[in-house]
């Protein structure tokens, strides 16, 4: 019988097998590495799946990080995980990722292009499309730790990287958290996470020393009436009329309540009501978005848009026992902010690894929102920063041929997202876990 005996550095090279030689540099190394990461990519973005839904994903980037020797804890707020690579004494590093797609048909026409269909929680058949960027974000997420497993003697600490589900449905951070996600892995010392961004030039890094996101809220305004013919409007209270009303007056609020040097946001994305012509309803519905860039402007939205819809009513004649009932979605999210010493700290490093050029300006140019702050904003709060890699090619930024997000068309220049997304954030993490 003979006995094979593996010393250490040989168990090592068998361990870490498919990652590729440590070359001259990070980014000689995210190079090299680029072919494994582009097949990655194009794999999650042909096989994409909706919010709390994202069982493949969470199964190929689970199988992925314990491949490297990750501990990985599994089915965290439903099918969200956690890879865990401790190594040695020191700070711990949290790096999230989003995995979730969204119920949109592709018509980008790539050879990898989604093709998938999926019925929703609601059991409705949808089709299904990456048009976010969340297949970068788990790539990248994934090149992370190949990157940081090759380079174990540069760091010590601990990190964690965290496959988050339902972003785009602002419910997955939060689920997380509420199936004690810090009690069962660990609280970190710090957090980071990016997301690609079409408008930037693509591998371009950009963001600010505080604001990112804008906060966002849902409000439902259920306006109540007296059903009645519609040839005798007088014999009831109708509640389009009433809605209409509050509509126009909800608009006053961002104009005469807010400064004018404040943004905010009051949108009705949709007014439903009735069911025919010569009917009178007994009652409408607006479902509303809020947003705001501040905490404080965001609580005044959310009391002033109650006040208005209450007194219109009044207004309108309609009695107090059928006032409408204004309702908060759970389902909002706070602004995302960097800390700023942190931020400071993060460009830094990537700026001395990656060099000026690989920055571009970042500037606010909508509202949109994250989950993100759901994850660090428990108490105490966890010092974090979101940083975005731009993803269109800047001769199609010049032509305007792109696409914005959760478009039919959104798609991304991989190659130089990707290589710029691992290599920023592994020069990140390495700044934080440094010996």
């Amino acid at each position: 019988m003979r006995v094979l005996v593996l010393l250490p550095a040989a168990v090592a090279a068998m361990l870490w097998i498919s990652i590729p030689a440590r070359a001259a540099s990070l980014g000689e190394a995210v190079n090299t590495d680029y072919p494994y990461l582009q097949a990655l990519f194009e794999h999650l973005h042909a096989n994409p799946e909706l919010s709390m839904q994202e069982t493949q994903t969470s199964d190929r980037l689970a199988k992925e990080l314990q491949q490297l020797g990750f501990s990985v804890t599994r089915n965290i707020g439903k099918t969200g995980l956690v890879g865990v690579l401790r190594n040695g004494e020191g700070p711990v590093l949290m790096i999230r990722a989003d995995m979730d797609a969204l119920p949109v048909q592709e018509k980008t026409g790539l050879d990898y292009a989604s093709s998938r269909r999926q019925v929703n929680l609601e059991g409705v058949d949808m089709p299904v499309m990456h048009a976010c960027g969340h297949d970068m974000h788990v790539t990248t997420l994934v090149g992370v730790a190949r990157r940081m497993v090759e380079l174990k003697n540069e760091w010590n600490g601990t990190l964690m990287l965290l496959g988050q589900p339902a972003e785009e449905a602002l419910g997955g951070a939060r689920a997380m958290v509420a199936d004690n996600l810090y009690g069962r892995v660990g609280r970190p010392d710090h957090a980071l996470a990016l997301h690609v961004i079409a408008k930037y030039p693509a591998g371009k890094i950009a963001f600010s020393d505080g604001l990112m996101y804008s906060s966002v809220d849902t409000v439902n305004i259920k306006v109540r009436g007296v059903a009645t013919h519609g040839a005798s409007p007088h014999t009831g209270v109708d509640p389009v009329v009433i809605g209409s009303q509050i509509v126009l007056a909800l608009q006053n609020i961002v104009t005469r309540e807010i400064s004018p040097l404040e943004p905010a946001l009051i949108t009705v994305g949709a007014f439903n009501a009735g069911t025919a012509p010569n009917v009178i309803s007994d009652h409408a519905r607006l479902d509303i978005t809020v947003r705001s860039n501040s905490e404080e402007t965001r609580a005044k939205l959310l009391k002033s848009i109650e006040r208005v819809a209450l007194n219109t009513a009044r207004a309108g004649g309609v009695p107090e026992n059928l006032l409408p009932v204004v309702v908060v979605a759970t389902d909002g999210a706070p602004t995302t902010t960097n800390e700023a010493a942190l931020a400071q700290r993060v460009r830094s490093a990537i700026r001395a690894g990656m060099g000026d050029d690989a920055f571009t300006q970042w500037k606010q140019t909508d509202m949109g929102a994250e989950d993100f702050p759901d994850l660090v904003g428990v108490s105490p709060p966890i010092p974090s920063v979101y940083f975005e890699v731009g993803g269109t090619p800047p001769e199609n930024l010049a032509s305007g041929d792109w696409a914005n997000h959760h478009s039919p068309l959104f798609k991304i220049e991989p190659e130089p997202s990707i290589k710029a997304g691992v290599e920023a954030m592994t020069l990140a993490a390495l700044d934080l876990l440094k010996k």
